[in-house]
């Protein structure tokens, strides 16, 4: 009897590696198809289409592919700037960014556990988050915090990194980023906001959009607050050391 137990974790044991490398062989593909098509949508952008669907009132949705030559290098230093200095460098994941995230995210967590009223607000996973992570979480995963969701994100950040190039990564973050609610990519955001294409974005708006990335629905509702500006300032003043890909 305990050997047929032991035989049926074994085969159970197999069939989980075996599902779990049929998905990372899946992503794999996913990622591969990128070299050369567009990714249509996200999974978080389908996540958000639903959910306006089901909202109350007209669902707006604006979105438009635009070429990475017809991005305004004002964006991309902007958003390289704000969000991830070390794009151009790193090879997708930088663990010294994620160690700090842990460790400020352990200490919240005993915060909490000394001020149990506390708790609810308490971490639940980390940070520090690339573009390339973000654009990995954005394609395919879901909102879900964990440790196991974190782990295949950095997979899926290392596929992107292999497959792709710097700025093929970023020319599709920048067209499924959301800036809004109902607002994803660069051009449906400068349109949005500044009436104009993304083509033509000053360093100013670009820096204000970048800016927004972290908060969008946030931000939104003041796209011109003094802490919008002010922070745009400091970013666009970073600008001149940013060189995109």
């Amino acid at each position: 009897m305990m050997g047929r137990a032991w035989r049926q974790a074994a085969r159970l044991l197999v069939l989980l590696l075996l599902c779990g490398l049929g998905l990372q062989l899946y992503f794999i593909a996913r990622v591969a198809l990128m070299v050369v098509l567009d990714p249509a949508s996200t999974t978080f952008q389908r996540s958000e289409a639903w959910r306006l669907l089901r909202a109350p009132g007209p669902a707006g949705w604006r979105q438009q592919w635009v070429p990475y030559a017809q991005i305004a290098g004002h964006l991309k230093r902007a958003v390289i700037a704000s969000e991830d200095a070390g794009f151009t460098e790193h090879s997708g994941v930088e663990w010294e960014a994620i160690e700090k995230a842990w460790e400020k995210n352990l200490r919240a967590q005993q915060r909490a556990e000394r001020q149990p009223e506390a708790r609810r607000a308490a971490p639940k996973v980390i940070g520090g988050s690339t573009i390339t992570q973000q654009l990995a979480k954005n394609l395919f995963l879901s909102g879900e915090r964990s440790v196991l969701r974190k782990g295949q994100e950095v997979v899926i950040t290392y596929a992107l990194e292999a497959l792709l190039s710097k700025q093929r990564i970023l020319e599709i973050y920048l067209n499924h980023v959301e800036w809004g609610e109902g607002v994803f990519g660069a051009q449906a955001a400068a349109r949005h906001y500044f009436r104009t294409d993304a083509a033509q974005l000053g360093t100013m708006p670009a820096a204000r959009l970048a800016v927004m990335l972290p908060a969008p629905k946030r931000f939104e509702r003041r796209p011109a607050s003094a802490y919008v500006i002010g922070r745009a300032a400091t970013v666009a003043a970073r600008m001149g050391a940013v060189e995109p890909p």
